[in-house]
């Protein structure tokens, strides 16, 4: 056994999280793209056949109340409120990311109001963000400015209505300055709206304690919801009452079987919703939340942080040099809980590393992600992933 395999199983028997890689259905092969899609909690099949046979087959309407299918969006917000620095009543669960950030952008804008009519986007953002950010523009009749994160403070004026922005690069896995942007945007009288994608649940972000207006995020990714599981929408609650969502529906009315022509929006974060929720997908998710129960978000980034120290000394030991550069931040205050690899082949690269059993997965043209979920990822699979692609690039 080699020295490193030996001291990934002396950190695993320290891993204080070890415990909490039960509650997930793994099996052999090492699972790093948790970034994209999160393993399956093993409570979350007996919690879904529930829903089906009971709560539907049995109970049928009455589970809008009796089951607590209606107020669903709200409860399943304040599980996740915990882990992303809110108090709750702060967020609601419901669509996708991309319709909450349209939702959250357009919101800003109209909150913003006249004078202001420029939106700043993150260049780098995830495609789907930057088409958004496209027509929200064109609706609200404003001038879309793409910028690097770095560059925003600069970019900021007086004309400028929101800022739209990822906490984590999707690609690079490059942590951005949250609290120093987030400040720089209210300092121009700007709102500003983060996409917590590939942060919740991987890392600390202190939504309340910074002051962030809006902001958005998946439950698939480090939150283990499952495929399409829906997203949510935070609004800061001092924000609230003039939160003006474009997409109002029956379900963000005050009243919702008044069944009036008339919109008056429901009070707090309520009106973020819009139509009936998508209830076998909300409460899979609330199932998978209870992974969560005991666990402090700190230690999960402590242990991010560890696994991905331990990840790049393992490829620094294995990979022949100068077959891979690594994309993502070396400073910790700088990285999410993924690794980018620049690799020539990388599509082939990544295909031969499935069929090996190692999981992460490519983007075009030339990268490797591997994406580090503490809370089932443990120091001999990141040994032996480094090892495998040690092997793979032969």
């Amino acid at each position: 056994m080699s020295e490193l395999a030996t001291r990934a199983e002396k950190l695993d028997a320290a891993d204080d999280l070890r415990g909490k890689r039960d509650a997930f259905v793994l099996d052999d092969v090492v699972y790093l793209d948790g970034n994209s899609l999160g393993a399956l909690p093993a409570v979350v099949p007996g919690r879904v056949e529930d829903v089906v046979r009971r709560q539907w087959g049995e109970l049928r309407i009455r589970s809008w109340e009796e089951s607590g299918w209606w107020t669903a969006p709200e409860r399943i917000g304040d599980r996740i409120a915990p882990l992303v620095g809110a108090a709750p009543g702060q967020i609601v669960v419901g669509d996708s990311t991309s319709v909450n950030v349209f939702k959250a952008l357009v919101g800003a804008v109209r909150m913003a109001g006249e004078g202001r009519d420029e939106i700043l986007v993150d260049a780098t953002t995830f495609p789907t963000d930057g088409y958004i950010a496209q027509s929200a523009a064109r609706m609200t009749g404003c001038t879309l400015r793409p910028v690097a994160p770095a560059q925003v403070p600069g970019a900021l004026g007086d004309r400028t209505a929101a800022v739209l922005l990822n906490h984590v690069d999707y690609r690079t896995g490059r942590l951005h300055d949250l609290p120093a942007l987030t400040a720089a945007v209210h300092g121009a009288g700007a709102y500003v709206v983060w996409d917590l994608c590939h942060s919740a649940g991987a890392l600390p972000v202190g939504l309340d304690e910074h002051g962030v207006d809006l902001a958005v995020g998946c439950t698939y990714k480090y939150l283990n919801g499952g495929p399409g599981s829906p997203a949510y929408l935070y609004v800061r609650r001092e924000l609230q009452d003039r939160f003006d969502s474009p997409l109002p529906g029956w379900n963000s009315h005050a009243e919702p079987f008044g069944m009036r022509s008339g919109y008056e929006p429901a009070p707090g974060a309520l009106r973020g919703r819009v139509g009936t929720p998508d209830i076998l997908s909300m409460l899979a998710l609330e199932a998978a939340l209870e992974v969560w129960d005991g666990v402090q978000v700190e230690a999960v980034r402590a242990k991010s942080l560890a696994l991905t120290d331990f990840f790049l000394e393992c490829v620094a030991a294995y990979v022949p040099e100068g077959r891979v550069e690594c994309l993502t931040p070396i400073a910790h205050a700088e990285r999410g809980s993924q690794i980018a690899l620049r690799c020539e082949g990388a599509g082939d690269v990544m295909k031969r590393l499935v069929e090996r059993g190692v999981v992460g997965d490519f983007r075009a043209p030339d990268v490797l992600r591997f994406g580090f979920t503490p809370l089932y990822v443990g120091f001999a699979d990141v040994e032996r992933a480094a090892r495998v692609l040690a092997r793979t690039l032969g």
